[in-house]
């Protein structure tokens, strides 16, 4: 590489290298309140909206045209049924449901100008919203 020779196994430890820095950075990332970030992650957006009920909490968020959301249970753990459903206003909804151990969703609707509701259950305890985001 340097003054037209080429030295072996740079490019190797070029490679190397770079695993290395990538590898570091991973891990300095993750940390306290990864498992927050993680849910954010799925969704794109700001988080706009959050209702908690017995078994969970159904999360909401929102970008400038798109809604997304997720059930996410309380205590993760056994497979239980779980729902998760996005309607925007004069649209089919969108849904997600079975049996999870974590989460439900995330589902995302095109909401632009759109009032938008709202729906999570985990283990038949549920909890909706009304037309929000208007």
């Amino acid at each position: 590489m340097f003054g037209g020779t080429k030295r072996a196994g740079s490019g190797r430890l070029l490679t190397h290298l770079l695993t290395m820095v990538l590898a570091v950075g991973a891990l300095t990332l993750a940390g306290p309140g990864a498992a927050r970030a993680d849910a954010a992650s799925l969704c794109g957006g700001r988080p706009t909206k959050t209702v908690a009920f017995a078994t969970g909490e159904l999360r909401l968020y929102k970008s400038r045209q798109y809604v997304c959301a997720l059930t996410v249970a309380k205590s993760p753990g056994a497979r239980r049924q779980m729902s998760v459903s996005l309607q925007p206003r004069g649209g089919l909804p969108a849904v997600d449901s079975g049996r999870f151990t974590r989460q439900a969703g995330p589902v995302t609707v095109h909401a632009l100008n759109r009032c938008v509701r709202a729906t999570g259950s985990v283990a038949g305890r549920s909890a909706s919203t009304g037309w929000i985001l208007c």
